[in-house]
């Protein structure tokens, strides 16, 4: 399932040659619980190529489980949540519910014994957010988040590596849009409620929140700034089309993000996000899934520095390493995939801007 055209059916799929997986057979079942957005779609591609096996899938809509099952036809139907939670034998629920529900199931998920991937936003409200780190701690228990646009585009991991190598020096700034086209005949009414979803900031803006502090190494920052509107969509009262923020993390590097649902359909992919990292010895810039105008395909990454210009595709390349790390730190209790710290960290900073931010009218 990988539909290009739509952020909400979008699935990528590692190249043949670059999936690895990290576990024997049947050494890491998984249980599937909430299937209201496509993104889990996403999720258990990634975590299938790496080796797990979904054993259950538990929806209310028995439709949407039928067409879960032609994806996947090893796993069963569960006949209830509980089912999926009481299953000794699953290691990991994953899950894309209603956002407001997700952080409910991941608590239950945590106290179960189970650790938990939930789509993004991971939580909706402050209150959640405290009650699933507290969980996690007391249990040991991961709550990872399906942070996509970092961990399941090529050119994101590329610049990853690229930065990590030391390729453009400090990083001083990440500028990241995201623009997303927004299908309004195909979304389901919870989309425009911001009581289930949490506002654009928190839905969309934690994916630009968390690469900031990802590709700066930074533990925390300060908001400096923060809008949101609806423009164009007035018929939904509370719904915002439009969000930015800017932030100042703990180490001196600086954040510019703009998330809106403004992509129009002329453009050849659901969005055409971009990423500018800006370092002292060097910058990066990331067309993630189009090169407008020029290539359909996405994974591009340009890259100056004092040695000249580059253009490199990413698309085959990298593979998608998060997967295969977060399965081994499932089995070994390790901490390789990504940081708790940091995936609660994103979206707490994506709350603060989300309340505090100056609704323009």
């Amino acid at each position: 399932m990988q539909d290009k055209a739509s952020g909400m059916n979008y699935a990528p799929r590692t190249a043949a040659d670059k999936a690895t997986k990290v576990c024997r057979a049947g050494e890491f079942p998984i249980g599937v619980v909430g299937l209201d957005h496509g993104h889990i779609y996403g999720m258990c591609n990634g975590l299938t190529e790496a080796g797990a096996e979904v054993k259950l899938v538990y929806d209310p809509d028995a439709a949407r489980v039928a067409d879960f099952l032609k994806n996947y036809p090893a796993a069963r139907a569960a006949r209830s949540e509980d089912e999926v939670l009481e299953d000794d034998e699953i290691r990991l629920v994953a899950s894309a519910a209603i956002p407001v529900q997700r952080a409910g199931l991941g608590v239950r998920a945590m106290q179960c014994g189970k650790d938990y991937f939930a789509d993004k936003p991971p939580v909706t409200t402050p209150e959640q957010l405290e009650r699933a780190r507290a969980v996690s701690a007391e249990t040991g228990r991961l709550y990872a988040v399906y942070y996509s646009e970092r961990i399941h585009v090529e050119a994101s991991v590329m610049a990853e590596r690229l930065i990590d190598e030391g390729a453009i020096g400090r990083v001083v700034q990440v500028i990241n849009i995201a623009p997303h086209r927004i299908s309004v005949d195909k979304r389901p009414a919870w989309f425009f409620d911001p009581q289930q979803y949490g506002g654009i900031i928190v839905d969309l803006g934690c994916h630009q929140i968390e690469q900031f502090l990802y590709y700066t190494k930074a533990a925390d920052a300060r908001l400096d700034c923060s809008r949101v509107a609806n423009y164009n969509f007035k018929q939904y009262a509370g719904f915002e089309d439009f969000g930015d923020a800017g932030f100042t993390a703990d180490n001196g590097a600086v954040s510019y993000m703009r998330v809106d649902w403004f992509n129009p359909d002329g453009l050849g992919a659901w969005g055409d996000g971009r990423l500018f990292v800006l370092g002292t010895e060097g910058y990066i810039e990331v067309r993630k899934y189009i090169d407008v105008a020029r290539d359909p395909d996405g994974d591009h990454l340009y890259l100056v520095d004092h040695n000249g210009e580059h253009h490199l595709r990413a698309a085959g390349r990298e593979g998608f390493p998060f997967f295969g790390r977060l399965i081994r730190d499932c089995l070994d209790r390790t901490s390789t995939a990504f940081s708790q710290h940091t995936a609660f960290k994103a979206i707490e900073l994506a709350l603060e801007a989300q309340q505090r931010a100056r609704r323009i009218e």
